[in-house]
């Protein structure tokens, strides 16, 4: 098993959930405060729907791939670091509800992307790691403006040069 994951800070979560219930034909696989997930059989996709501001417009949080086990994101971290992308990774961190192992790189556009495994349900929407420009609701993540040594470092390798970690 494998899927996208496309999460989307809302400013309206309860009509987002109804907009794409009815979109997918389906009904979130989670909901909890602040937070709505919906598992999509086909096409294959993770929709991550987090409570934003009430006047914000819907903006993209952060990308991902889900896979099946801790194996697969080694596999993934080993290949990412082969390919020369700064990576950053979190093993069993909790975030969105769920505790995780997970690598984070930066695409060109400084898009955020996760690849993660989901390991059981957790109680809280924070995360105690960090993920680049992405970090589940939280706010107190140090900030490549922050921690760059080189302006011309995407977000993740600031972070990763850094050793930047986020605290709830």
């Amino acid at each position: 098993m494998s899927r996208i994951q496309l999460a989307l800070r809302v400013a309206d979560l309860e009509a987002s959930i109804a907009f794409y219930s009815k979109l997918f034909g389906a009904e979130p696989a989670k909901r909890r405060e602040g937070y709505a997930n919906f598992a999509i059989t086909e096409p294959p996709l993770k929709l991550v729907l987090i409570e934003g501001e009430t006047d914000e417009d819907t903006r993209l949080d952060h990308l991902g791939v889900e896979v099946a086990t801790t194996d697969e994101v080694t596999a993934a971290t080993t290949r990412l670091k082969d390919a020369g992308l700064a990576t950053f990774e979190e093993n069993d961190t909790s975030c969105c509800y769920a505790l995780q192992d997970k690598v984070w790189v930066t695409g060109p556009g400084k898009e955020p992307w996760e690849v993660y495994v989901v390991k059981a349900d957790a109680d809280t929407l924070e995360k105690a790691g960090t993920a680049p420009d992405a970090c589940c609701g939280t706010t107190a993540c140090c900030t490549p403006d922050e921690q760059a040594v080189d302006p011309t470092q995407t977000p993740a390798e600031a972070k990763v040069a850094a050793g930047c970690a986020c605290t709830s």
